[in-house]
């Protein structure tokens, strides 16, 4: 937000006073329709490393199975499944 902005307690784009207004606003905009009008920024993400591994197809495809009916990604339920038997054996 602006100063301006600030002072009358509105979104800069969609001039919105509330939570509400502003998912009102964004439900019947697209934001390609005011990307000219919005400030340059730059970032510094700093992500760990990631790591992989193989899984065997046949594995795998037991794993998404799995993943599919708790609802989460097989990389998901593998960390998860990682972990909880890397705890339990110290």
């Amino acid at each position: 937000m602006n100063e301006s902005n600030e002072q009358n307690n509105e979104t800069g784009v969609s001039k919105a006073r509330s939570l509400d207004e502003i998912a009102e606003y964004w439900d019947s905009h697209s934001l390609a329709d005011s990307w000219d009008d919005l400030p340059d920024v730059e970032l510094e993400v700093r992500a760990l490393p990631r790591r992989r591994i193989v899984i065997a197809p046949e594995l795998y495809e037991k794993l998404a199975l799995r993943a599919r009916v708790e609802g989460l990604s097989p990389e998901t339920l593998a960390n998860l499944w990682l972990a909880e038997r890397l705890l339990n054996v110290g």
